[in-house]
């Protein structure tokens, strides 16, 4: 019985899920978007939710003057992602552009066609972009542009 577990084994091993969660992770944070499974999508949310609040206390240290705790959450998050380089845009870009958020940082979308092969539902997994708010921006008319007769 699975009574207070947590997580989705994925029929993988340990070792293999841990790549997997590092893998997509790295893709999520080098593309903004990626396509997945469902279960998937949902497995990693809150893994990539605690990396980007890791980076985001250790930006707001690099701020605040405080070396120290800046350089222990900039090496945890190199020690999980095993990318020098994606941990650096994780800190530089990513985590500033969410300084006003308390959480949420990614989206699952269900997409409306199965995988082919096993017809497992697949997912959109995205980062929530800040800067093109969808609320913020009038939907566009669509019709046909009324032509004055002269």
């Amino acid at each position: 019985m699975r009574h207070r577990k947590s997580g989705r084994k994925l029929g993988r091993s340990s070792s293999h899920r841990r790549a997997l969660r590092r893998n997509m992770a790295v893709a999520l944070f080098t593309h903004g978007r990626i396509i997945t499974t469902l279960a998937k999508a949902k497995e990693m949310r809150p893994y990539v939710e605690k990396l980007i609040t890791l980076a985001k206390k250790g930006h707001m240290a690099k701020e605040a003057g405080e070396d120290p705790r800046f350089l222990h959450c900039y090496r945890q998050a190199i020690s999980e992602l095993q990318d020098k380089d994606i941990a650096k845009k994780l800190f530089t870009e990513i985590a500033p552009a969410y300084l006003d958020r308390s959480g949420g940082y990614t989206r699952v979308l269900r997409d409306a066609t199965n995988r082919l092969g096993d017809n497992a539902p697949r997912a959109v997994f995205e980062l929530v972009e800040l800067g093109s708010s969808d609320a913020a921006e009038p939907e566009k008319k669509r019709g046909r542009k009324k032509v004055k007769s002269s």
